[in-house]
């Protein structure tokens, strides 16, 4: 069973894809937020066969909203919509600080390793569950 964990930006949305047996993750892509998004989201849905969606939560450390608060949240609910899988959130707090100290240089890659880090909190608190 995979997972598909995702870092939403407003500028970017990194993915990552958990292996078959969801002990690890990995960088996937980067798409831009654009018109197509949800679209191209649900394509890699089908295309890997994930059986649920981890999102991050955009909120800021201490649960107060922030800039992208909104628009993450409508992303979240539209994608909920559109598919008939598990969405959950998991704080995504200091994930794209990590992500810019272990991924290769570039903004692009780092969105992909904050969902990396994201999905690998969500997998890790689950393991024994």
């Amino acid at each position: 069973m995979r997972y598909l964990g995702i870092d939403y930006g407003t500028k970017g949305v990194g993915l990552a894809i958990s292996d078959e047996s969801a002990q690890f993750a990995f960088p996937f892509a980067v798409f831009p937020n654009d018109q197509k998004l949800l679209e191209n989201i649900l394509d890699v849905i089908h295309d890997m066969n994930i059986a649920q969606i981890i999102v991050g939560d955009t909120r800021a450390e201490g649960g107060a909203s922030n800039r992208i608060t909104e628009e993450a949240e409508q992303f979240m609910s539209d994608l909920a919509g559109a598919i008939n899988l598990q969405v959950h959130r998991v704080r995504e707090a200091w994930s794209s600080v990590e992500a810019s100290r272990f991924a290769p240089k570039g903004k692009e890659r780092d969105d992909a390793a904050a969902a990396a880090i994201i999905l690998q909190r969500f997998l890790d608190v689950h393991k024994a569950v």
